[in-house]
């Protein structure tokens, strides 16, 4: 485990002599000398290593060690370096503090402020939201596919189950991912392909640790509740249409008892022929 410390960066200027450079001439060119603090840790604090590190142009040519307690020439353009900084005393000595004064003490800051991070993030809690969407893949094909949705929960673990007529569901069911929403919070996708009856009920029961009790969100086919539309718009239409054909015969009937019944005219001449004069 490294905690590199704050890099002391220098973009130096220099002459540089270029091989193959036409006529051997001098092109400047910029090289980058970089110094490095870094902290190694076993068990803790109890066994700290400290390397500061010295870089020129991308290599390595020099490092104090602390497990050595002096620096080490690493190529021979850092042996100049670690000479001269191990004849001065004084560069020593703070180098070999830097075990307690950089690495362990910012150790604790560290642990103490991921602490409090994490402790922080376990303490959040956010509930989810849920929906069921019903759809349908081919409009010929029986089956229809029912999406259950739960989003903006947090933390990310959390139960998603399907039953149908209060029973588990297991064949058809599909899980997505888990994708996050861009402000610390989840959502999860659960998909049922199954063919719904009429009176069938479905049910998504999601569980998660933010709630006190499961969240149940039911669906029922459509077709039932057409059924049952369908079935009381004919049962009204059955009485309307018994409704007028009473009201027609009834004027039916009325009409031909108001209208008086014509003896044929034989019979009118018939029965003048015998009457009395």
């Amino acid at each position: 485990m490294a905690f590199p410390g704050v890099p002391l960066m220098l973009l130096v200027g220099a002459l540089a002599r270029i091989p193959g450079s036409e006529g051997g001439k001098e092109t400047p060119a910029h090289f980058l000398y970089q110094g490095k603090g870094e902290c190694r840790f076993l068990n803790g604090t109890q066994l700290v290593r400290y390397l500061q590190r010295y870089f020129y142009d991308r290599q390595e040519i020099a490092r104090f060690d602390s497990e050595r307690g002096e620096y080490v020439a690493l190529t021979g353009l850092g042996k100049a370096d670690a000479d001269y900084w191990n004849r001065n005393k004084l560069y020593v000595q703070i180098a070999k503090g830097e075990v307690d004064r950089f690495c362990r003490n910012n150790y604790r800051l560290y642990n103490y402020e991921a602490a409090k991070r994490e402790e922080r993030l376990i303490s959040r809690r956010a509930k989810p939201t849920v929906t069921i969407s019903p759809t349908k893949m081919d409009p010929t094909s029986p089956n229809t596919i029912l999406l259950c949705t739960a989003t903006g929960f947090y933390p990310m673990e959390i139960e998603v189950q399907w039953l149908k007529n209060g029973e588990p569901e297991k064949e058809g069911v599909a899980f997505g991912e888990e994708l996050q929403n861009g402000d610390w919070t989840y959502q999860l996708q659960v998909m049922l392909e199954t063919q719904p009856q009429r009176g069938d009920v479905y049910t998504c029961k999601v569980e998660h640790t933010s709630l006190e009790a499961p969240i149940t969100i039911q669906w029922e086919p459509r077709s039932s509740s057409f059924a049952r539309s369908k079935f009381w718009t004919g049962i009204m239409g059955a009485v309307i249409g018994v409704a007028f054909l009473a009201v027609g015969l009834f004027s039916y009937l009325k009409s031909k008892k108001a209208t008086p019944i014509q003896p044929p005219a034989g019979e009118f001449l018939l029965f003048s022929h015998f009457s009395p004069s």
